[in-house]
């Protein structure tokens, strides 16, 4: 039975409250949470229900800071234990990037800190709903993540596109079981440039990584696509999986489809990584209306990763 470390995310957030009602849901596991105690009436029901890794006490009173700091130490105490085999996977919940960079860590999220942490070559963040509403799973893989859209042209390279691309296919071969996956491409620009017409990415870009790729016997390549109807490919289930040029082109998709399922994996990392996809909500953290489902998928996801025994380079 895998031991699966659990980091509260931002103390303030709804991080605790849907880890406590995520653990009542979820068998086939040893939990131990990492992070702050003095989280208030929460706690009682999360210490019947895991062991506890405390990086400090919260403040109710406490600000930004105080909440970062507390933060960036479980991320930090959760990689920890996974490197030394305390724990086989970690889940995270939620972090305020606000509250990360006012405690002095200047990363744009978990993957970025993540990736630090660890000192692997490369990370790709995906993104996986494995149910939703209209038909099969879907799975992304984001060839960048958290830049500005202006930025994202210049930004995608044919080194860039084959690299994330891979280290996704390692992931879905080696914690999803897929040993021949079939991986589909988002254009970047309407109607996947239309031949030319409407840029030319898709040609100069893309293109050669499919070719560069397709040096791989056991892969299934089925070309680009304009990013309004790839993603049916996937919910279909003729593709396992999608790799999206930028952040919303594939999220603003999955969370419409599967808000309360979808879960963030850090692929490329010596250990499962999964996270529910959705933020801190502090405006109704407290109130009992926060919907566990995401945190209940992210562990579910991560203890299937663990059970694969495989660690993805």
């Amino acid at each position: 039975m895998p031991r699966v470390g659990i980091t509260l995310g931002d103390p303030r957030g709804i991080g605790p409250e849907v880890t406590a009602d995520a653990l009542g849901e979820v068998d086939g596991f040893e939990p131990v949470l990492i992070g702050p105690r003095a989280l208030g009436s929460v706690e009682h029901e999360l210490s019947t229900r895991a062991e506890w890794s405390s990086v400090g006490d919260w403040d109710r009173g406490g600000g930004p800071r105080l909440a970062g700091e507390l933060s960036a130490r479980a991320i930090e105490r959760a990689v920890e234990m996974a490197t030394t085999g305390e724990v086989q996977g970690i889940v995270t919940a939620p972090i305020s990037k606000a509250a990360l960079h006012a405690a002095g860590y200047g990363y744009p999220g978990h993957t970025e800190f993540l990736h630090e942490l660890t000192g692997v070559e490369d990370v790709t963040m995906m993104m996986a709903a494995e149910r939703t509403p209209i038909g099969g799973p879907l799975r992304l893989a984001l060839v960048t993540a958290h830049m500005p859209l202006r930025a994202v042209p210049d930004a995608l390279t044919l080194d860039l596109v084959v690299d994330k691309t891979r280290v996704a296919i390692d992931a879905l071969r080696g914690w999803w079981g897929i040993p021949r996956p079939r991986v589909t491409f988002a254009g970047l620009n309407p109607h996947a440039s239309e031949g030319g017409l409407f840029g030319d990415e898709e040609e100069r870009v893309f293109q050669p990584a499919l070719d560069a790729l397709a040096a791989d016997a056991d892969l299934e390549l089925l070309g680009v696509f304009p990013g309004d109807t790839v993603f049916l490919q996937a919910i279909e289930g003729r593709a396992d999986l999608v790799v999206t040029p930028y952040h919303d082109v594939g999220l603003a998709v999955l969370k419409t489809l599967a808000r309360d399922e979808g879960v963030n994996v850090t692929a490329g990392l010596p250990f499962p990584r999964t996270s529910p996809d959705h933020g801190t909500a502090m405006d109704i953290a407290g109130t009992g209306t926060a919907d566990p489902g995401a945190m209940r998928a992210a562990i579910e996801l991560c203890v299937r990763f663990c059970n694969a025994g495989v660690a993805v380079p």
